[in-house]
């Protein structure tokens, strides 16, 4: 009998599609194929680094049954560190970044948890010039030192962009036999686009590795912020380095490089994502849309007819259902 014994055998092995009507709309000439990451058993990409993250702590003998895990999150990885703690009779406490939409902060509570604030972190009371992932760090550090927590540190684990090396890009190699031209992600922790990113590089040194920030005016802390954001990433260039997810910088020399990186608007990816509801009943999140509405960019420039544009589509809409994104 094929019975799983436990929901974190479920990680992984997620489909792609072919967005056929939206390319046909926008008569695109390139290929959009989209990375169905929802398919992941608590909905969202984060899974696999949360799945990866906790079997290295435990074989590390860092935790064990009945330990505690701490993270900052936006929603989808504290999701995902509850759903496998709990498949492994751990706990885990969530810190959350401004603005996590109404659903995610329900699904918390329907698992039990304390939920906290960032501003509930040590040193971090102050978010009004931008998050500086180096307090956010030193601040959880200090707290579950304190506790006698594990603090898990998606911000600069290693661990959380390997197990995109070693599972998200090569499924995607796998399932297009390796005919992928451009690889589109937004990035959170950016584990996702670095992991991806250096192994699709070392499958074929020609494809193009783009990465999706929010642009200035979908960002709370940029001077003429609109009030509409894209949930759970940051910015990847074009900032201080202080604001640049650790990931990024500490992988420069270890194959992983940006081809380039384009900036899309909030209100942009909402309008985009509700477009491809009906074009394709595709039900996007805000970084998914994002991610879509950048490749869509990339796949009307001439040069690029014929080829395929993998995107990664983080999860889908169900979590945003509160925000301004379907209403």
């Amino acid at each position: 009998m094929n019975i799983k014994k436990s929901i974190a055998e479920l990680v992984g092995n997620t489909p792609l599609v072919e967005l056929t009507n939206f390319e046909e709309k926008h008569n695109l000439k390139a290929k959009i194929i989209g990375k169905l990451e929802y398919f992941n058993p608590s909905g969202s990409v984060k899974d696999r680094a949360a799945l990866a993250m906790i079997e290295d702590a435990e074989a590390k003998g860092l935790i064990k049954e009945g330990s505690t895990i701490v993270d900052s999150t936006s929603g989808n990885t504290g999701i995902a560190l509850a759903t496998i703690a709990h498949a492994k009779k751990m706990e885990f406490i969530p810190f959350l970044e401004p603005g996590v939409s109404i659903e995610r902060r329900q699904i918390y509570h329907a698992f039990g948890l304390d939920v906290y604030e960032f501003e509930d972190i040590p040193g971090l009371d102050d978010l009004s010039n931008g998050l500086v992932l180096e307090d956010l760090i030193n601040g959880l550090e200090e707290y579950s030192e304190e506790n006698g927590y594990f603090y898990i540190n998606q911000t600069i684990n290693q661990v959380n962009q390997e197990a995109h090396y070693k599972t998200t890009g090569p499924e995607i190699w796998r399932d297009t036999d390796g005919q992928v031209d451009i690889f589109v992600a937004m990035g959170g922790t950016a584990g996702t686009l670095v992991g991806c990113g250096r192994y699709l590089r070392e499958k074929n040194p020609d494809i193009q590795i783009i990465g999706v920030q929010p642009h200035e005016d979908s960002r709370p802390e940029g001077k003429n912020f609109t009030g509409h954001i894209i949930d759970g990433v940051l910015p990847l260039g074009g900032v201080d380095k202080k604001l640049i997810p650790p990931i990024i910088l500490n992988n420069l020399d270890n194959g992983f490089r940006f081809d380039e990186i384009i900036d899309v608007k909030a209100e942009e990816a909402y309008e985009t994502a509700r477009e491809l509801t009906r074009t394709d009943g595709i039900f996007l999140g805000t970084s998914a849309a994002s991610a879509l509405t950048a490749a869509k960019r990339v796949a009307e420039r001439p040069e690029n007819a014929g080829k395929n544009i993998v995107v990664v589509f983080a999860d889908n809409g169900m979590k945003y259902l509160s925000t301004d994104l379907y209403k």
